[in-house]
């Protein structure tokens, strides 16, 4: 079957749904090091890449929290603020209805927290942080939030 014709049964509450997953699943920030391979940062864990070490968000939570700088605790925040994003989106499909607002706060909320994550690392030496899940995630609230405005501004 045609990508297409995939695309064409699948319902704009779905769609979005699928965009809300997707979102989770990309890096919310990526920690290059003066010596040695980046650091993943996702909202499900930590991934270090030399060696191949994950270290889930539960462990981080959990058994690795003790003296930690305050500015990453920012990150458990915003997978609260991505669950929101993530619930509005999945009650869309299953009730037909959404305020997408909700939708969007999540997801803006969730890209506000992770700039500050990337903050925090980036000012710490030999280590520079790209926050790209603050630009996935709010361009997929501005577009969620807009193209809904749009949406019914047409109706």
């Amino acid at each position: 079957m045609r990508l297409s014709a995939l695309l064409s049964r699948v319902t704009p509450a779905e769609r979005r749904l699928l965009l809300v997953l997707g979102v989770g699943l990309l890096p919310w920030s990526v920690q290059v090091f003066s010596t040695g391979p980046p650091t993943l940062l996702f909202a499900w864990g930590l991934v270090n890449l030399a060696p191949l070490n994950v270290t889930t968000l539960t462990d981080f939570l959990f058994r690795f929290t003790r003296g930690l700088p305050d500015f990453i605790l920012a990150w458990p925040l915003g997978v609260v603020c991505y669950l929101v994003a993530l619930a509005s989106a999945v009650v869309a499909v299953w009730l037909g209805r959404e305020d997408v607002r909700v939708t969007a706060a999540g997801l803006f909320l969730a890209g506000i927290t992770q700039f500050e994550v990337a903050r925090g690392f980036s000012i710490q030496p030999g280590r520079t942080a790209w926050p790209v899940g603050t630009v996935f995630l709010w361009a997929l609230a501005g577009y969620l939030y807009w193209s809904r405005a749009s949406s019914r501004t047409r109706e």
